[in-house]
């Protein structure tokens, strides 16, 4: 029996779930899912929310056969993925299928990091203490190891001093091996047909077999790869295929080394020297300005002069020049390094984690070397925050001819899938489908021939949602934009009575618009959110707990997020998510494309902003009962020609030209909405 008989009216599914409905959409991706695992080849689907794709995908998997790596771009479908999609299709299809789930090292209990923990001075803290205590009792229990199950608060101090980690897995000479957390997790993926990982440990298994230097790969070997959230490639496949270093990084390093060393009863100043020579190097750096998150670095002229400094679109300095004796600092910082894995090999003894300690000093020497020697026009230096600290880096400009020869000349099927994949198309209705998959296919390189499926979602927008322009905004660039926009947001909330995400693209607009609109919002006796005041997890539930929230936030809640019902009712978006021109690695991606005879602007900028729009207007339907209003307070939608881009990439959604055809909308599909439960409760 095919996958798509399985899923469809008559399969078992539909006789052994009650109020089963079947999706002719997830029928026919599940059909174009079997042909590419069947045939060994490439097939790309754009599944609209409520298309059912993860069973439309795993149900093939499963027939197939074939060892399949389910890979996902965030660690919550995974769990979705684990814990009740495959356990619903084993139960109800009959199909015993081994699965197992494999997240980054950092989500599991090092075991022996945990033992030098807490054997160090910093345990004697009371604080301390007390989460070493939950975690002693915890991993009596646990059959993972996973930091999800772990009953102790999301930023609990402890963590990060006992994870396990790339840098300091030791592997086989560790005198844990056996009880490992991680070496169970491989061990069963080994033995699973169906494995299922999230983006990041996919590019790294990946990056490591395309490095003959690195030595093994991280997940078992496979016959096929599917993609869910395969929007986020590009940009995953940027990390793991460039190289980074940062404060938090080398903080590491010298913390754990003081640790080892001072269990093997040797008191060496050398971590110290460490972290003073990776201080007065990230000083040297040049600093970012206000507004800049990430800014381009000259690898191979630290000591340049105001005259040499990077110059933005406009003329004007990019950054400040850095310190004249960052070179100085840079070969102090791996003289530093050097000298400390030196020492830990000479004393290591039996003590594996010594040993490690001066693996991680070569591997951070070795990325420093790839930073400062980039190799102009194929990759990017660069200076970013991260978090509290700073970090420098290569990217590759292009990972098309990367992802070309590492992933589609490897894996024998690939299936890339989102709910996000194509882009509207610029000129008239009748020169072509007005969206398709263009762009997403030529930034991951795929020149070849491959099966594509658009498939719609199965709600009904133009009902079920509105979508809000207000023509009178000002340029988001302008002084009164935040005033007005505040007004905006202050009316609409009005209408739905709170239950709002505002979502902004970036934090200075977030803090804005949640500082001019919280006096009054509180004042109405709405419970304001914004992102960074509280963990994220913690920001959600009291969302979907209050039922009349508002939750300002940034990039982090543009996807990912879920929030079906009544909680959410309302969506507000800033601007159009434009990526920075000024940003390094978006700078140097246009200027190849225009060099190359091609429209920055169009080809690159456009397609991008509207696959994050439409991102985030997909945050508001999430169900068939789910109604609401999105909002973008960017008049350039209506009033630019490419505006007909990003309203092309959009669900086709109700148009709402004023407040009042807002509130008329609201009002109208509540009482749908009334009426609609009124009639469930009449047939029940």
């Amino acid at each position: 029996m095919r996958a798509s008989e399985l899923l469809g009216p008559f399969g078992p599914l539909a006789r052994s779930i009650a109020g089963y409905e079947h999706r002719p959409s997830q029928m026919r991706m599940a059909d174009l899912v079997e042909e590419a695992l069947t045939r060994e080849g490439v097939a790309i689907v754009e599944a609209g929310t409520g298309t059912g794709k993860t069973w439309a995908y795993l149900v093939p998997a499963i027939l197939s056969g074939k060892r399949v790596v389910i890979s996902t771009g965030t660690r919550a479908l995974q769990d979705q993925i684990m814990e009740r999609d495959l356990p619903a299709l084993r139960d109800h299809l009959g199909l015993a299928v081994e699965a197992a789930c494999m997240k980054g090292l950092s989500n599991y209990l090092c075991l022996r990091r945990y033992e030098l923990y807490r054997r160090s001075p910093e345990a004697a803290g009371a604080e301390v203490g007390r989460q070493l205590r939950v975690i002693e009792d915890w991993k009596g229990y646990t059959e993972t190891g996973d930091r999800a199950d772990l009953p102790l608060a999301e930023d609990a101090s402890v963590w990060s001093h006992v994870q396990s980690g790339p840098d300091t897995r030791i592997g086989a000479r560790c005198s844990f091996f056996e009880q490992c957390f991680v070496t169970r997790m491989r061990r069963a993926a080994e033995n699973a047909r169906i494995v299922v990982v999230n983006h990041h440990l996919f590019f790294a298994d990946l990056a490591l077999r395309g490095d003959r230097t690195a030595g093994g790969a991280v997940l078992p070997d496979y016959d096929a790869v599917v993609f869910d959230e395969a929007h986020q490639l590009e940009e995953t496949a940027t990390l793991f295929f460039g190289s980074s270093v940062s404060t938090g990084q080398l903080e590491r390093l010298a913390r754990d080394a003081t640790r080892s060393l001072t269990a093997a009863r040797d008191g060496s100043p050398l971590p110290e020297v460490l972290r003073a020579a990776s201080d007065a190097f990230f000083l040297a750096l040049p600093r970012l300005r206000e507004g800049n998150d990430r800014i381009p670095l000259n690898p191979s002229d630290f000591a340049r002069t105001e005259s040499s400094v990077d110059r933005d679109w406009d003329g004007k300095p990019n950054a400040p020049a850095a310190s004249p004796d960052l070179e100085r600092r840079f070969f102090a910082l791996d003289d530093a390094l050097e000298a400390l894995g030196a020492h830990c090999r000479a004393v290591r003894g039996e003590d594996e984690s010594l040993d490690q300690i001066a693996k991680r000093c070569g591997q951070i020497r070795d990325d420093l070397g790839r930073i400062t020697e980039a190799a102009i026009g194929q990759s990017v230096a660069w200076v970013s925050r991260r978090g509290l600290g700073t970090a420098l880096g290569i990217s590759p400009v292009d990972v098309s001819a990367i992802l070309r020869k590492e992933l589609f000349g490897r894996a024998a099927s690939v299936v890339l899938t989102s709910a996000t994949l194509t882009t509207g198309r610029s000129g008239r209705d009748d020169d072509g489908p007005v969206s398709d998959f263009r762009y997403f296919k030529q930034r991951l390189g795929i020149e070849f021939e491959v099966d594509e499926l658009a498939l719609p979602s199965p709600f009904d927008f133009p009902s079920q949602a509105g979508l809000y322009v207000p023509e009178k905004m000002p340029d988001p660039r302008d002084p009164r934009f935040v005033d007005t926009a505040a007004k905006e947001i202050l009316g609409l909330i009005a209408i739905t009575d709170g239950g709002a995400f505002v979502l902004c693209t970036s934090f200075r607009n977030m803090h804005a618009l949640a500082q001019a609109c919280r006096p009054t919002l509180i004042d109405r006796g709405y419970p304001v959110l914004v992102q960074g005041e509280l963990p994220k997890p913690t920001l959600l539930s009291k969302f979907r707990e209050s039922g009349d929230a508002v939750l300002f936030a940034t990039s982090s809640f543009w996807e990912g997020v879920d929030v079906p019902g009544h909680a959410l009712r309302l969506v507000v978006i800033d601007k159009l998510p434009f990526e920075v021109p000024s940003d390094p690695l978006v700078r140097a991606r246009c200027e190849r494309l225009e060099e190359e005879g091609g429209k920055p602007f169009m080809e690159l900028l456009v397609p991008a902003a509207a696959l994050t729009l439409k991102q985030g207007f997909g945050r508001l339907i999430r169900t068939r009962k789910d109604r609401g209003i999105v909002t973008i307070l960017d008049s350039r939608l209506v009033k630019k020609g490419y505006g007909k881009v990003f309203l092309r990439s959009l669900p086709d959604a109700s148009r709402l030209y004023s407040l009042a055809e807002a509130k008329a909308f609201w009002e109208n599909a509540r009482e749908a909405a009334a009426a609609e439960a009124g009639e469930v409760e009449g047939n029940v």
